[in-house]
């Protein structure tokens, strides 16, 4: 156990940023000499005087290798830090343990720890999962890739609490022994690639979720997903399926008919009953469902939240009717597989806004679920591959613009009553954001900025 015994041993972390300021907070408590490696200088870094008085070392400009000459018991790691860094290699060189900061989080909590991954669907499922536990007036708590360091979060959480974790395949990659009660596996498909190198990486750190999982844990799987299939099938844990596709004697499933949701065969709502649209939504809320069965929440809460959740800001997010156009943010789509999804959500005429970070791919994947677009308008550095998407499409009308605020614009004047405006970039943020949340902020302010 990382976290045992600490006191006066040395621990570097790799990167700052808000859940590399948590580790270093909690290790210091745990009496840990904490030193801080940032490639970034001190003046641009947060909180440095303040750590620096609870005794936290830093050394920045840059990843010196005497770093590791001290033989640090273990290292921190910062998520987006790529194992091709050179004091990560040197240390896997050395079996130095490399972790991010959930597998801290794992140790120390004495609640009932949830864990949710997936390529998509991770945010949405996680929210559903906290409000239907709060809905039966249970304390839970949010943490992880959702943007709640998990290892601050954990200190707050009583053994009677739960703490609802959104894992990435960042994180779970740097997990040693991270046992979650409750793990959720909701779908794999190719991502991130450019950090992890091969599927088969990307697909061995999203099964770190259910890895050390053990019989009396619950591993709530999608049944409709061969890869996610593949996993379960080798899980210690109780294997809970949810599916879209099949209606299930034993798991969440619809009904033979596709309109009720049911647990174990027994109806839970009422599909027309349920607030939040598009099918991948639905994928989502039986997960949630299965997880909420599994910690005894009650049916009346369970639907209750469904009958009243929207969903979550940048994902699919409800703007507003304007002037008879319903405007929908989903800045959250920082991949192809999401953007499809989005559209396959409507049936109304969708004037798409999509680009942003070239990773170097193409968009044909995206072509059969274009044909529903009645405008492409397209910015950033993809505009122009997303624009041959268009017309591989069939779409008529195209755009390409530099900044989000002109594709708006344009998106609006393409638009008429009855249509959709839906922000679904395909693409992640970075050409010209920090985050997606950045991202879909200055949507909304361009929407706001139409008369």
């Amino acid at each position: 156990m990382m976290m045992d015994q600490l006191q006066d041993k040395y621990v570097l972390i790799l990167g700052l940023a808000r859940s590399g300021e948590a580790a270093a907070r909690l290790l210091i408590k745990h009496g840990a000499n904490v030193v801080v490696n940032e490639y970034k200088p001190k003046e641009e870094l947060n909180n440095v005087e303040a750590l620096e008085a609870l005794g936290v070392t830093f050394v920045t400009g840059g990843h010196p290798p005497y770093l590791l000459e001290q033989n640090p018991a273990f290292i921190v790691k910062n998520p987006g830090i790529r194992y091709d860094n050179p004091i990560v290699l040197g240390a896997i060189q050395q079996n130095i343990p490399v972790v991010t900061e959930v597998e801290l989080a794992g140790e120390i909590l004495n609640g009932t720890l949830i864990a949710i991954t997936g390529s998509n669907g991770k945010t949405t499922t996680t929210k559903l999962i906290e409000e239907m536990i709060a809905a039966d007036d249970k304390r839970a708590f949010l943490a992880g890739n959702i943007g709640l360091p998990a290892c601050e979060v954990a200190e707050k959480v009583q053994e009677d609490d739960y703490m609802v974790t959104e894992v990435s395949s960042f994180q779970l990659k740097g997990t040693i022994n991270f046992k979650p009660e409750v793990a959720v596996l909701l779908n794999i498909f190719d991502a991130h690639l450019d950090y992890h190198g091969t599927k088969d990486d990307y697909v061995d750190s999203k099964a770190n979720v259910t890895a050390f999982q053990v019989a009396t844990d619950v591993l709530v799987y999608n049944e409709d997903d061969p890869t996610v299939k593949e996993i379960a099938s080798r899980s210690k844990a109780k294997p809970l399926p949810f599916s879209l596709q099949s209606t299930l004697s034993y798991g969440v499933s619809l009904d033979e008919n596709k309109k009720v949701i049911q647990v174990d065969g027994e109806p839970i709502i009422a599909i027309d009953k349920i607030v939040l649209p598009g099918m991948h939504n639905l994928e989502n809320i039986l997960a949630a469902i299965a997880v909420a069965t599994t910690c005894n929440i009650n049916k009346e809460a369970i639907a209750h939240v469904l009958m009243s959740f929207s969903g979550v800001e940048h994902r699919l997010q409800f703007v507003k009717e304007l002037n008879g156009r319903r405007v929908y943010n989903d800045s959250k789509a920082t991949n192809i597989l999401a953007t499809d999804k989005a559209l396959r959500a409507f049936n109304e005429p969708i004037v798409l806004i999509a680009g942003g970070l070239d990773r170097g791919n193409e968009f044909d994947e995206l072509v059969s679920s274009l044909t529903s677009v009645k405008a492409l308008i397209t910015y950033g550095e993809t505009k122009e591959k997303l624009k041959r998407a268009g017309q591989k499409a069939g779409v008529q009308s195209i755009g390409l613009h530099e900044t989000i605020e002109e594709a708006v614009e344009q998106a609006y004047e393409a638009s008429d009553e009855g249509d959709v405006i839906l922000l679904s970039p395909a693409c992640a943020s970075w050409d010209q954001f920090k985050t997606f949340e950045e991202r879909g902020e200055a949507f909304l302010k361009a929407v706001e900025a139409i008369q």
